[in-house]
């Protein structure tokens, strides 16, 4: 499991065409792609699983609890991302509801653009 961030701080402002916002990249990818928007209400769980693919899990309001196979929890809020690999096992929980936008597809972590907090096996800043 890999935790990144997409908040607005490690975005880049976009001035052109009149523009003016911030941009956070999140991915670049050639493959095939699925996205879905996933709802957990209030006590929701995606209950421990095998991840069949690799999957990021972008938390875009509420916040939650995800763990990866040692199965402890971290604590996630809107602006991060969490990553799993094919084959990991994990589970997101929240008490106060969560809404997280959800991409999977295969060869996933190579082309992700965002910065990394933290990684299962080495910590904050990993």
């Amino acid at each position: 499991m890999k935790i990144f961030d997409f908040s607005e701080k490690v975005g880049n402002h976009i001035s052109v065409v009149h523009s003016n916002f911030i941009m956070s990249k999140i991915v670049k990818h050639q493959e095939d792609i699925h996205i879905g928007c996933m709802h957990l209400q209030p006590k929701g769980i995606i209950g421990y699983h095998e991840a069949v693919v690799s999957q990021l899990l972008l938390i875009v309001q509420g916040d939650g609890f995800v763990c990866g196979a040692d199965k402890k929890k971290k604590k996630v809020q809107p602006g991060q991302a969490v990553f799993w690999s094919r084959g990991e096992f994990h589970e997101t929980t929240t008490e106060t509801g969560l809404m997280a936008i959800v991409i999977e597809s295969e060869n996933l972590e190579s082309n992700i653009r965002m910065p990394i907090v933290e990684r299962e096996d080495e910590g904050i800043g990993g």
